[in-house]
């Protein structure tokens, strides 16, 4: 029995041992899920720190490409995400014959997205020159991401076959695959940074064939392993070849462009608050920069919890069981309140202590602590509206949310942001702290509006949201 086929509590049951035992399972499908989004978190990590010990060329030219090239591959990412709530309502309605057809049309999204990734990513000179780089940073630059690109097929491949099998309730899969990539990175990263074994050293250019050769060596085991697993032997790959299904494909957009959509607004908005800030100078950046990575690392369990939220909510959908998705939905707020609460007073408690893992300069770790204490606040909205949208997506709700994240990210938090970090109009102008107190305020926006409609949600059988 595999992880989403968690026997359907009874109606009989008292609420709290239902509500527990949904956690339980949000707890087993979400592990492996963490584990894979901090394996794929740590190819950054890794990229950056092995670059910076090359030069300060390439590890700025890594960040640059890196900047690049993640806003893109986030949108894909959560365009090809519907498949999961598809796939999953399948599995929950054991209609399993429409499960490979999904699979295939995913398949064909990912090929033409990665047309479009590689023909933006290989040509972005324009760009490189209105950042006015160095002639050895943007040559680097463009380097990388042109030896990136080899591996996008195989990312976008991937993202399309975590559908499959996340939506099938074997979340240990890409977890699995995931951790090889990262383990088959890090020495790549090695040989061709530094030039080990007869090789040139490549710099930061080597960063990128590192990145494309473990991607695809990951994927290539991965569909090996579909294709060899007794567990995925009525979903075979190949055998079960579909030709592309123009509705199949468009039911997928309706349901991915909105969330990869909103991905990339949230995504984007960071990077467009890093440049308002550069003004203030490098202290003041550092500092933004160093709480932004540890509310990021902080993210990525409300997130997990998240992602195995949408799956259960449209398995229980498909199993014909909207009370109890109903129940898990609005229930798994209670669980996000009390992450956000733990880690806000984590960031309260030992602000000074994570400063001081970033930097030994005391200037910028007086203003990440000020900066943390703020996050502390923010944690709190971020996880409530993660969980919320997460839900709406079980449910196939994802085109209002995207409307209220981009009103609650741009229209209030950046817009609000802005106006406190840089005038007096409100209050003194406050610097940094003001985009922080912004970025709360959309959040809790987010949080009011999302909540909102996800608790005047009708549940199956009745009229359903636009």
């Amino acid at each position: 029995m595999d992880e989403a086929h968690q026997p359907l509590p009874e109606v009989r049951q008292p609420l709290i041992q239902r509500t527990l035992t949904e956690w339980r399972t949000l707890a087993i499908l979400g592990g492996p899920i963490l584990i894979a989004q901090v394996a794929q978190m740590a190819n950054g990590v890794i990229d950056t720190v092995m670059a910076g010990h090359a030069s300060a060329e390439d590890l700025a030219a890594v960040g640059i490409g890196s900047s690049l090239w993640m806003p893109v591959f986030l949108f894909f990412m959560g365009l090809l995400g519907a498949l999961q709530p598809i796939i999953s309502g399948f599995n929950g309605a054991r209609s399993f014959e429409k499960v490979m057809p999904a699979t295939w049309q995913g398949l064909y999204i990912a090929a033409g997205g990665s047309v479009i990734m590689i023909a933006l990513l290989t040509n972005v000179y324009p760009v490189l020159n209105l950042l006015r780089l160095e002639a050895d940073t943007a040559r680097i630059a463009q380097g990388y991401l042109d030896a990136f690109a080899w591996g996008i097929p195989f990312m976008l491949v991937m993202m399309s076959l975590r559908g499959l099998t996340d939506g099938l309730g074997h979340t240990r899969v890409i977890m699995a695959f995931s951790v090889l990539g990262t383990l088959i990175n890090l020495p790549l990263n090695y040989i061709f940074i530094y030039g080990k074994f007869g090789l040139p050293a490549m710099g930061g250019v080597g960063c990128g064939w590192a990145t494309s050769i473990s991607n695809a060596v990951a994927v290539t085991a991965l569909v090996i392993y579909l294709n060899r697993s007794s567990v995925y032997r009525r979903f075979h790959l190949w055998a079960d070849w579909a030709k592309p299904d123009w509705p199949g494909i468009l039911e997928i957009l309706r349901l991915g462009v909105p969330i990869g959509f909103t991905i990339f607004v949230e995504a984007s908005l960071f990077s467009v608050i890093a440049l308002f800030l550069a003004p203030l100078g490098p202290v003041v950046v550092a500092g933004h920069q160093i709480a932004l990575n540890v509310v990021s690392l902080l993210f990525m369990l409300p997130l997990s919890i998240g992602m195995a939220l949408t799956l259960r909510v449209s398995f229980l959908l498909g199993a014909r069981s909207p009370d109890t998705a109903r129940l898990i939905a609005l229930s798994s707020l209670i669980l996000a309140v009390a992450v956000a609460l733990f880690f806000a007073v984590a960031l309260f408690v030992f602000s000074g202590e994570i400063a001081a893992l970033y930097t030994n300069a005391p200037d910028v770790q007086a203003v990440a602590v000020q900066l943390l204490v703020f996050a502390a606040i923010f944690q709190i909205a971020d996880v409530i509206q993660v969980t919320c949208i997460s839900a709406l997506r079980g449910y196939r709700d994802t085109r209002i949310p995207m409307f209220i994240m981009l009103f609650s990210f741009w229209g209030v938090g950046l817009t609000l942001g802005w106006v406190l970090t840089f005038r007096d109009w409100l209050v003194p102008a406050m610097g940094a702290p003001g985009f922080w107190v912004g970025l709360t305020c959309g959040l809790a926006t987010a949080s009011v509006l999302l909540g909102t409609r996800l608790f005047l949600f009708r549940p199956a059988g009745q009229a359903q949201p636009a």
